[in-house]
């Protein structure tokens, strides 16, 4: 019989930004989460991080990775908007431990640290395809809804992301979910 091992979550100190076997480590777990959950939308080849990225955001304290007995299992940037909300984004979970609630937990930790952080709203961006739906995407859109969030306004990638739009295989759009943290 296998032991349930708890699900560790924190922050990574901002000195693991030049631990760049972590910091490859995360940018491999989340291309490779984003590779195969956003399939079709974007060119052979586009990345969805890379290292120098990651270490930026690990120096900003923007980092939070979920640990399993030790092993790296997932991660969340988190960050503080202008008007004050709360955001997460870059929510991977290793798929070798998808359906014991990384993902959510991982989400719970992000809202819990903006809270903390005075926050009484949170934010997440959602890259959905213009013209077709994608099955991945209406899954999220689900899960999300059903732990809070509602959509609040659609922006076209060229509109938030200018830079990314060329490497786009298909037209898309940022769908922007808000959930209030107050009780």
């Amino acid at each position: 019989m296998l032991a349930f091992q708890p699900v560790q979550i924190r922050l990574l100190p901002a000195a693991a930004s030049s631990d760049l076997g972590l910091m490859a480590d995360l940018t491999d777990l989340i291309n490779k989460v984003y590779a195969e959950s956003e399939h079709g939308l974007w060119v052979d080849g586009a990345a969805r991080t890379s290292v120098e990225e990651l270490a930026e955001l690990t120096e900003a304290g923007q980092l939070a990775v979920a640990r399993m007995d030790g092993l790296l299992a997932g991660c969340v940037r988190i960050q503080r908007l202008d008007d004050g909300a709360g955001e997460f984004g870059m929510l991977a979970a290793d798929p070798r431990h998808r359906g014991i609630g990384i993902g959510r937990g991982l989400i719970d930790f992000a809202e819990r640290t903006c809270r903390a952080a005075g926050a009484d709203e949170m934010q997440l961006e959602l890259l959905v395809p213009r013209n077709w739906t994608h099955p991945h995407k209406e899954f999220l859109a689900t899960w999300y809804t059903r732990i809070g969030y509602r959509p609040t306004r659609t922006r076209s990638i060229e509109e938030a992301y200018p830079a990314l739009a060329p490497l786009l295989a298909t037209p898309c759009d940022i769908v922007v979910y808000r959930k209030s943290l107050v009780a």
